[in-house]
C-alpha cells in the first residue's frame, strides 16, 4: 500500500478546538502528513503556540479566536480561510461545550446553550465548509460526536446527549446529501478521553476512575492521540469510499454488553 494513499500535501484542515486536547493532536497529525492548517480556539494564546509548531513543520498555520456558538464569528472564521488559503479540504468539528445537571433541575437556558455550541453552531461550520467543498468537487468533515451520541450515559448528560444525538443525525444527512458532490462526512464516537474536565472531575471523585474503566474493556482511558491515526485516514483518499458512518473510538465500550465484566476469570462451562 503506497503512502501517497495518506498524504495531505498542499491541502488545508481545520480543527476548532485545537489548541490543546484531541483537536490539538488531530490538527498535528494532519500537518505532519502534508497539510496547512487553520488553528482554532477560543483561547488564542494556546492557539498561537500551536501554529507555532506546526510551522515547524514546515506548514503554514493559522491561528483564529473563535467561540463556537457564535455563528456571525464562524462566518467569519471562513471568510479569513478564504483570504489566507482560498480553500478549505478538511474541517474536524471538536470545539463544543455543555453542563451536567439532572433532567428535573436543568435550567432550559443551559440545553440551548449546550445545542447552541455542539449543534447549531457546528452545522454553520458544516455548512460553511460544504458551500466550498461542493465548489472544489472534493472535501472531508469529520464531526467528534460522543458515545452518548447513540446510547445512554446517565450521570447528569441529559442536554450533552441530546445535543450529540443531533449531531449524529446532522452527519448522516449532510453525508446522503453532498457525497454525490464529492464532500464525505463521518462522525468519531470517542469514550472517556483523558483531558484536564476529565481528570478533574475523577480526583474529586475517586470512585469514577474504577467505574469508567469497568467499561473500556481494552484496560485504559483514551489518550488524546489516540485520534491522530483516525485522523488522517478520514481525510486522506485512502476514505474515499467512507462517508456517514459513525466511528467508536472507544476501547471496546460500545461492543461489550451493558453487563459485562472486564477481566473476569469466572467462566460457567
Amino acid at each position: 500500500m503506497s503512502s501517497q494513499l495518506f498524504d495531505l500535501s498542499d491541502q488545508v484542515a481545520m480543527v476548532s478546538g485545537s489548541a490543546q486536547g484531541m483537536g490539538k493532536h488531530m490538527l498535528l497529525a494532519l500537518a505532519q502528513q502534508g497539510a496547512n492548517a487553520v488553528v482554532v480556539d477560543l483561547n488564542i494564546e494556546a492557539a498561537q503556540n500551536t501554529a507555532a509548531e506546526i510551522e515547524a513543520l514546515g506548514r503554514q498555520a493559522l491561528a483564529v479566536q473563535c467561540d463556537v456558538s457564535d455563528v456571525d464569528q464562524i462566518r467569519d472564521l471562513y471568510r479569513q480561510i478564504d483570504d489566507k488559503f482560498g480553500r478549505i479540504d478538511f474541517v474536524g468539528n471538536v470545539a463544543g461545550h455543555s453542563i451536567r445537571q439532572k433532567p428535573e433541575d436543568i435550567p432550559l437556558e443551559e440545553v440551548e446553550a449546550a445545542w447552541r455550541s455542539l449543534v447549531y453552531g457546528r452545522f454553520c461550520s458544516c455548512q460553511e465548509a460544504g458551500r466550498r467543498m461542493i465548489q472544489q468537487g472534493k472535501g472531508s468533515i469529520v464531526n467528534i460526536g460522543s458515545l452518548a451520541s447513540v446510547t445512554a450515559l446517565g450521570r447528569g448528560h441529559i442536554a450533552y446527549s441530546m445535543a450529540m444525538g443531533a449531531v449524529v443525525a446532522m452527519t448522516r444527512e449532510l453525508s446522503t446529501e453532498w457525497s454525490g458532490r464529492g464532500v464525505r462526512v463521518n462522525c468519531i464516537l470517542p469514550a472517556q478521553t483523558l483531558n484536564p474536565n476529565l481528570k478533574s472531575r475523577m480526583a474529586s471523585d475517586p470512585r469514577l476512575k474504577d467505574r469508567y474503566l469497568s467499561g473500556l474493556p481494552v484496560g485504559r482511558f483514551g489518550d488524546p492521540t489516540d485520534i491522530q491515526g483516525l485522523s488522517v485516514f478520514l481525510a486522506s483518499d485512502a476514505a474515499s469510499f467512507i462517508t456517514g458512518a459513525l466511528i467508536p473510538m472507544d476501547g471496546g465500550n460500545l461492543a461489550m454488553n451493558a453487563g459485562g465484566s472486564v477481566g473476569s476469570e469466572v467462566f460457567n462451562e
